[in-house]
């Protein structure tokens, strides 16, 4: 491992990856963002205060792992030195086990140091609906639904369940989740697209092969961006009783949202919060969302025109299956 502790621009560079991670950079930032926030007219706008806020702890808790990473660095560089002089053969097996721990962090650091893109550090709205087929499809969806919930609790992130249709016989209809952690965005942002599943399938009694879709839809979550400008005239909200479990109170009331952005042709439901104001509020986070992905997708579309380029770049990082190239922009 190369390691440089004079250098200015403290990081390693992969000249395979060009992945660099600048001290001195997040370092100057965090000075710029603290003096601005002690100015008085700071929280004149609210929403921009919250965003430089959260980029300051984002900058913070950056600078801490990396120290983190250098203090194991050096006091694994000590433990070998001392087991060479000492010819101590004792230490190997912790020198061993802190290497491969180091490596597995410098690892994951370089793929979070690529997902630079604007929103990659934010939260992620995952969808997914499955395709023709019917109880074959739904079944493939919820399978996705579980490797994804899956994949996020072993890599500590939070998951919520917004809204979720299940099938008549087996699967889901629909489902829509919320992934809370840093990078959840630019680790699924990839994700998107159709999913193919060849398989025997387990509903044909003759044991037959059957080709199963379901498209997955990611949109980082949305708080307060400019760019998203919401009309409330075109929107048309509709309420409904929640078919799912929840208790009384929740089957009984007319608690579950369903917004329709009329000009998009955009469907969010949300029928998991116990109050219709509190569906109302996450079916807006999530339309929010969306529209920000239709937004990206028409600048890139745009874009590509004049450079010939491809859509979307795809990073590295992300879970991996069998899918097709599909255009989100299918509302």
């Amino acid at each position: 491992m190369n390691y440089n502790r004079t250098s200015k621009r403290c990081g390693r560079n992969s000249n395979s990856s060009g992945a660099i991670f600048d001290l001195a950079d997040h370092q100057e930032q965090i000075e710029k963002l603290t003096s601005e926030s002690s100015d008085p007219n700071f929280w004149k706008d609210p929403s921009v205060a919250q965003n430089k806020l959260a980029l300051k702890s984002r900058f913070e808790k950056e600078i801490k792992r990396w120290n983190e990473i250098e203090t194991r660095f050096e006091e694994t560089s000590v433990m070998l030195q001392l087991s060479e002089e000492e010819a101590d053969a004792s230490l190997e097996k912790e020198i061993e086990a802190n290497l491969q721990r180091l490596k597995s962090e410098i690892d994951q650091f370089t793929i979070e140091t690529l997902l630079s893109g604007e929103k990659d550090f934010n939260n992620a709205i995952v969808t997914l609906h499955p395709g023709a087929g019917g109880t074959e499809s739904q079944d493939w969806a919820q399978m996705l639904m579980r490797m994804y919930v899956r994949w996020a609790e072993r890599k500590g992130y939070r998951i919520e369940i917004l809204d979720l249709q299940p099938g008549e016989e087996a699967g889901i209809k629909s489902v829509t989740l919320s992934v809370k952690g840093p990078y959840a965005y630019g680790y699924l942002k990839s994700e998107s697209g159709v999913h193919r599943l060849v398989r025997i399938s387990p509903f044909d009694a003759n044991k037959r092969r059957h080709t199963s879709f379901a498209s997955v839809f990611i949109s980082p979550e949305i708080e307060d961006d400019p760019d998203v400008v919401i009309d409330e005239k075109d929107l048309r909200i509709d309420t409904y009783r929640a078919s799912s479990a929840g208790g009384q109170h929740v089957n009984k009331t007319s608690s579950a949202v369903r917004i329709t952005h009329l000009p998009t042709g955009v469907v969010v439901q949300c029928q998991n919060e116990r109050s219709q104001l509190q569906n109302k509020a996450v079916a807006m986070t999530v339309l929010k969302s969306r529209l920000y992905e239709i937004q990206q997708a028409q600048k890139e579309a745009e874009l590509s025109k004049l450079t010939g380029a491809g859509r979307r770049k795809r990073s590295d990082g992300g879970i991996r299956s069998g899918r097709t190239s599909f255009s989100l922009i299918r509302w």
